[in-house]
């Protein structure tokens, strides 16, 4: 039995997030039809983390197990072949050591969030990015990610159902950047609380809306109380970074 790792981007508008759901409409489920496909065996595949519906991802990785050798370039450019109608596309496939695992050994994974800060709503972008029309001062909401960076109990910042034990997590990058009137957030961590990004970028937005000050921004980290965040931003414009291992 050998072990492979891929790499995937997707476009996660018209998905119900990566994992397996019961109407059949995943990122995960659809790589898996594609393997039988192209005529290979019933193949499960293991995801470096989930992602919500409508997020989508630049660099989400994969591992799966097969007992028969595989031709890789055919079996990618086979898969390719049916994924593309969906907007998904495996970047690489390579075999990798047989205890690989793509969630638990990745040592930090990377988001990032758009939003679109114009009057005109978006065309090109439409499903890419958070159509802001009121003017963010982009000054205080760079100021506003700095405050995320270390270690922090996210309680205020995790989804109400979200399942994990612990809502401790340590942020090793927490920036914000701007390309024209794009403005990019971009954070780093081992691993993520359920809607913890969404709801930063939303708590973000509510400063540079001049709604939140800094000092009300720190208080509600500090509270723990899912119930003082601000309106998490939207799924659509959301990304998958990157994985690294």
């Amino acid at each position: 039995m050998s072990r492979f790792k891929a790499i995937v981007e997707y476009d996660g508008t018209n998905f119900e997030g990566w994992q397996s759901q019961p109407n059949g409409n995943s990122v995960q489920q659809f790589i898996e039809k594609a393997f039988l496909n192209i005529n290979l065996k019933k193949t499960k595949i293991f995801g470096s983390g989930r992602t919500d519906s409508g997020v989508h991802a630049l660099g989400q990785v994969f591992h799966f197990d097969y007992d028969i050798k595989l031709d890789l370039n055919k079996t990618l450019l086979g898969l390719n072949h049916f994924l593309r109608e969906k907007r998904v596309s495996i970047l690489s496939l390579i075999q990798t050591q047989e205890n690989f695992d793509s969630r638990r050994d990745a040592k930090i994974r990377t988001y990032k969030y758009k939003i679109l800060n114009r009057v005109s709503e978006p065309t090109i972008l439409k499903n890419q990015v958070w159509h802001v029309t009121k003017k963010l001062d982009f000054d205080q909401m760079k100021k506003a990610s700095s405050i995320f960076l270390g270690t922090h109990d996210f309680t205020t910042f995790r989804a109400s159902s979200c399942e994990a034990k612990s809502a401790i997590r340590e942020i090793t990058y927490s920036n914000l950047s701007r390309e024209e009137n794009v403005i990019i957030y971009k954070i780093k961590s081992r691993s993520f609380l359920q809607h913890q990004v969404r709801s930063i970028v939303g708590a973000i937005k509510a400063v540079g809306e001049n709604k939140w000050t800094l000092d009300l921004l720190e208080q509600v980290l500090k509270l723990k109380d899912r119930n003082k965040c601000a309106t998490p931003a939207p799924a659509f414009g959301l990304y998958l970074e990157n994985v690294e291992y």
